[in-house]
């Protein structure tokens, strides 16, 4: 319980860190997560860049939005 904690405060502090973001995109190849806080919590989440399944998840999301428009 206390490891999953600490790992969980590390990765905070990585979103947390101004030089992992490059303007409003987050990018860390050390972070494991796809999906991650925004640097103000607050505002939601965001993708990992440096991840490669962000640009699948984002392509198939636009994917899925121009079929839905086709088949309508």
């Amino acid at each position: 319980m206390k490891k999953k904690k600490r790992e969980d405060e590390y990765l905070n502090t990585m979103s947390k860190d101004p030089n992992n973001w490059k303007g409003p995109f987050y990018v860390n190849r050390k972070d494991p997560r796809l999906v991650v806080p925004k640097y103000n919590p607050q505002r939601g989440y965001t993708f990992n860049f440096a991840s490669p399944y962000a640009y699948i998840v984002i392509i198939a999301v636009i994917l899925i939005m121009v079929a839905a428009s086709y088949l309508k």
